[in-house]
C-alpha cells in the first residue's frame, strides 16, 4: 500500500463500523469516528462527531490519513420525526459526503471508499437479470436518492482533486447484532409465528457482515478498486422461505412455520395496507451480480451462508 496506512472510518460505532474497525486495526492504524466516546480497543485513535452534514469539521480526524471509509449515514427511519425527511437524508448523506470528500482531498487522502446501497438501482430486479455495477440508477425512496447524490458528490470531488474513489453497494447486511429487518425476522421466528410465505419463489442476494467487512478491507488497498463500483453478495441467492428455514435451523429450531398462500394475493393485501416496501422485500427478486467485483479484486466471500447465519444468531 502506497502512502499512509492510517485509515479514517466514519460511522465506526455502527453495526458494520465496529466490525470494520476491528478488522482494519490488525494491519492499519485506524481513526474511529463516531458519535460515541469510544470504539474498539484503547489503542485506537478516536474522533467524536455528533452531526454529519455540510458543515462538519474533519481536519483533526483526517490528519495523516491515506484512506477514508465512509460508513456514517442517515438510514431508513421507521417513525421519522423530521419535518422534511428527504431534506434530512440529503443533508447527512449528500452534503456530509461532499464535505468529507473535499476536506479529505485537501488533507492529502489518497483513496475514499464510500459505502452506498444496492437500493440506488431499485428495490427489485428482474428474475435472471441481476443488478451489477453498470445497472441503471432507479432509487425509489429518499434514502436511496440521497445515496445516489452522495455517489455523484464524491465522484465530482475526486474528479476535481485527483483523489481515488471506490463505491461499494451492498444489499441487506446480516450478522451478530444486525438491526432492522434481520432483527425483526429473528423475533418472528423465535415466537414461532405462522407466516403465509411457503409459496414464494423469489431470489434475493444478501451479504454477511464478515463478507462485507472483508471486501471493504480489500478495497482500502487494492489497486483495481480505484474508480470502481463494487457490487457484493454472499454468492448464494435465497428465496424468502429458504432464508427463513435456514435461519430457523441456525437458531436451533425445527424450522420456520410457513404455510402456502398465493403471492399475488398477499402482495395486493400488503399494498392495500400501505406496506409496499414489505411486499417488495418479501415477494420480489433482488439478485446481485458480484462477479465483476470478484474478477477485478480476486475476492471471494470468506464465509458461507449457513455459517454466517449461525454466527448471526449465536
Amino acid at each position: 500500500m502506497t502512502g499512509s496506512a492510517r485509515v479514517l472510518v466514519t460511522g465506526a460505532g455502527g453495526f458494520v463500523g465496529r466490525a470494520l474497525v476491528a478488522r482494519l486495526a490488525r494491519t492499519n492504524e485506524v481513526v474511529a469516528a463516531s458519535r460515541g466516546t469510544h470504539v474498539g480497543s484503547a489503542a485506537l485513535r478516536q474522533h467524536r462527531v455528533m452531526e454529519v452534514d455540510g458543515a462538519t469539521e474533519w481536519d483533526a480526524a483526517l490528519a495523516g490519513c491515506g484512506t477514508v471509509v465512509h460508513l456514517a449515514a442517515r438510514v431508513h427511519v421507521m417513525r421519522d420525526t423530521a419535518a422534511d425527511p428527504r431534506a434530512a437524508f440529503m443533508r447527512t448523506n449528500r452534503d456530509g459526503t461532499r464535505r468529507l470528500a473535499e476536506q479529505a482531498a485537501q488533507a492529502g487522502v489518497r483513496r475514499f471508499v464510500l459505502v452506498s446501497t444496492i437500493g440506488v438501482c431499485g428495490a427489485n430486479s428482474m428474475r435472471g437479470a441481476p443488478i451489477g455495477p453498470d445497472s441503471p440508477l432507479a432509487p425509489l425512496d429518499p434514502y436511496s436518492e440521497s445515496k445516489v447524490a452522495a455517489e455523484h458528490a464524491l465522484r465530482k470531488s475526486c474528479a476535481a482533486s485527483g483523489m481515488e474513489w471506490t463505491v461499494v453497494r451492498p444489499p441487506m447486511v446480516y450478522g451478530p447484532g444486525a438491526p432492522g429487518n434481520f432483527a425483526a425476522m429473528l423475533r418472528v421466528l423465535a415466537r414461532r409465528i405462522p407466516l403465509p410465505l411457503a409459496s414464494v419463489g423469489n431470489r434475493r442476494s444478501l451479504v454477511a457482515l464478515d463478507n462485507l467487512v472483508d471486501l471493504l478491507a480489500v478495497a482500502v488497498a487494492h489497486p483495481a478498486a480505484t474508480g470502481r463500483i463494487l457490487t457484493v453478495s454472499d454468492g448464494e441467492d435465497l428465496s424468502t422461505p429458504e432464508l427463513l428455514e435456514r435461519t430457523a435451523r441456525a437458531m436451533g429450531l425445527p424450522g420456520a412455520r410457513l404455510f402456502p398462500f398465493p403471492p399475488p394475493v398477499l402482495g395486493a393485501m400488503l399494498r392495500m395496507f400501505g406496506r409496499d416496501r414489505t411486499a417488495r422485500r418479501l415477494l420480489g427478486h433482488l439478485e446481485i451480480d458480484a462477479l465483476p467485483t470478484r474478477a477485478a479484486l480476486g475476492w471471494r466471500p470468506v464465509v458461507g451462508v449457513d455459517e454466517a447465519l449461525r454466527r448471526a444468531v449465536a
